[in-house]
């Protein structure tokens, strides 16, 4: 339930971050900008924000939220806006702005979401520099009986 509700709150960010830029500013109908958001909500939630997110943390994830908004949205515009419009700009402006409210979703997905029955320390390191740790014996006790042995 807790995906389906970040979900929805992800799709009415993306959907308002495109119907400001694109809408206002380039006069993008409203049918092409639900599919936009429509499609960049799904493919951002489960790329950027279910794998490089708890893998790699938040400044990681909104960089590659950026890059798939930008490529995502000029993909999927060249496909549906009929406007003659600078498809580049609006979608780097749209992109920029879904990115800076996208910190903010972030914060909020490693609180209620990634939290629900485990550990939330593991989205916050670098695994690549993570140390396993044991209980080891006491490693100088074999040479103290090899040192009894030999007198």
């Amino acid at each position: 339930m807790e995906h389906v509700k970040a979900l929805l709150i992800k799709f009415v960010v993306v959907t308002a971050a495109v119907w400001v830029i694109m809408g206002a500013f380039y006069g993008i109908d409203l049918g092409e900008i639900l599919t936009i958001s429509i499609l960049l909500t799904i493919a951002a939630y489960i790329l950027g924000d279910l794998f490089v997110l708890p893998r790699y943390g938040n400044m990681t994830a909104v960089a590659a939220d950026f890059g798939l908004a930008y490529i995502g949205i000029w993909i999927v515009g060249s496909a549906v806006i009929n406007e003659n419009i600078s498809l580049g700009w609006a979608s780097f402006w749209t992109a920029a702005v879904i990115a800076s409210a996208e910190v903010l979703f972030h914060f909020y997905l490693m609180r209620s979401v990634f939290t629900t029955g485990q550990d939330r320390s593991y989205i916050e390191r670098d695994p690549a520099f993570s140390a396993e740790m044991a209980e080891e014996t006491d490693i100088h006790k074999e040479d103290v009986y090899t040192e009894e042995e030999e007198k």
